[in-house]
């Protein structure tokens, strides 16, 4: 089960669903509708926010400049 709070885990997954995806062109409104549609995703929709959506991005850009 994955919640907002879970911001490292939801951008590992993302990452994996969408390995080909510039980010500099993914929107926070992208990773909204990507989040609330993984299977695991168990947390109120309406609980996302610019700042939780932000961190989500920001683990997923840090993990793919690692790589």
């Amino acid at each position: 089960m994955l919640t907002w709070d879970d911001s490292y885990a939801i951008a590992r997954r993302l990452r994996d669903q969408h390995p080909d995806i510039y980010l500099e062109t993914v929107s926070l409104a992208m990773i909204y509708h990507w989040v609330i549609a993984l299977p695991d995703f168990e947390d109120e929709p309406e609980l996302a926010n610019d700042g939780v959506l932000g961190a989500i991005y920001q683990e997923w850009f840090e993990e793919a400049n690692i790589q």
